[in-house]
């Protein structure tokens, strides 16, 4: 009791007790920073637009939530480095610097390493998964479990299986010793804020594939069959249009755009390799998709921009940990007044 009542006494002779906010409301940071903050969104931003493509394509077509898909994306992570691993590279503190033409000669190769794996375990889950359900008319609450299942079943194969085939080399609880290619540097400013190399490859990279992407869905024959049978399945089969055709191939076109983000999001951060590397971005890939309108492809990727940007923005304002909170915080307000996304129009809907 003594001890307690010199507690006692020296916090009141202390003075009052100093509570520390859980949210620091840091708005004066943010107008300092604004630009810088704008520019490091986008580079996100950008990232989660592509994964989110693949999330909208597969809604379009076969009204399925892909939660797969983050793993995809992480599989498309491990086939670029093993992909790099394959050319002679290794693991080390400096970066590649044999120059420009030979680095970007690299980059694409690692890129259609990681499309390549990304697309191909794209497709097999669509074939050893899906396909079987939509033979035998699975409801679809069944389709949801089958893809949160084999969402774990992809982390453990990396998790467990891939360190025993590859001799240790790949997978395992570890992230991977990051491969440098580009060391990033200042190339200029946009109102004081700096621009890197490794930004300028990111956005640009994702820009061309947007665009290609959207010009492949609303220009070409093949694309006009993805946007038959997301409008209407049994009549587009009627027309001569094969459905499971066109299924795979928007499973296709995901894993790719998923295994070209994966060597964009290795730039900016080197050091995610790991087996649960997919989850939070996959989550929040789909939560762009939603926010600019599921099942539409122009919406995906207004929505994984804003996404980058105001979870940004969210960061400074209220501290980091926040981060996460913010971008989820954001995607339900949008839909309090815009139910169906920002866009809101369905891949089916979308002009020839």
């Amino acid at each position: 009791m003594p001890a307690l009542a010199d507690a006692l006494l020296t916090s009141a002779t202390a003075g009052p007790l100093v509570h520390q906010s859980l949210i620091d409301f840091n708005i004066a940071g943010l107008g300092r920073n604004f630009w810088g903050l704008t520019v490091e969104g986008l580079t996100y931003g950008a990232i989660y637009a592509l994964v989110a493509v693949g999330y909208t394509l597969v809604y379009g077509v076969l009204r399925l939530i892909n939660f797969a898909h983050s793993e995809v994306f992480m599989l498309g992570m491990f086939g670029q480095y093993a992909t790099l691993m394959l050319l002679g590279f290794s693991p080390s503190g400096n970066a590649y610097d044999k120059g420009i033409l030979l680095t970007v000669l690299y980059l694409g190769i690692a890129m259609l390493g990681g499309m390549a794996v990304a697309g191909g375990a794209a497709v097999g889950l669509e074939r050893v998964a899906y396909r079987p359900l939509r033979r035998r008319n699975a409801p679809s609450l069944v389709f949801l479990i089958t893809a949160i299942g084999m969402s774990f079943v992809l982390q453990e194969f990396v998790h467990f299986v891939l360190p025993r085939l590859t001799g240790g080399t790949l997978g395992g609880v570890n992230a991977q010793q990051p491969i440098r290619l580009v060391q990033p540097e200042v190339q200029f400013s946009i109102f004081g804020a700096p621009v890197t190399n490794v930004t300028l490859v990111i956005i640009g990279s994702a820009l061309v594939l947007a665009v290609a992407v959207d010009l492949f869905v609303n220009r070409s024959p093949f694309g006009r069959g993805i946007r038959a049978v997301a409008q209407d399945p049994v009549t587009a089969t009627l027309m001569g249009v094969s459905r499971e055709r066109v299924i795979m191939l928007t499973f296709l076109i995901g894993g790719i755009l998923a295994g070209a983000a994966a060597l964009l999001y290795t730039l900016r951060v080197p050091n995610g390799i790991i087996y649960s590397g997919g989850f939070v971005l996959g989550i929040k890939a789909f939560s762009a998709a939603v926010l600019g309108g599921i099942g539409n492809l122009r919406g995906a990727l207004l929505g994984g921009l804003l996404l980058g940007v105001m979870e940004n923005y969210g960061q400074v304002v209220f501290g980091t940990e926040w981060r996460d909170v913010v971008a989820f915080v954001l995607l339900i307000v949008v839909l309090m007044f815009r139910p169906t996304g920002i866009l809101g129009e369905s891949l089916g809907r979308a002009r020839a």
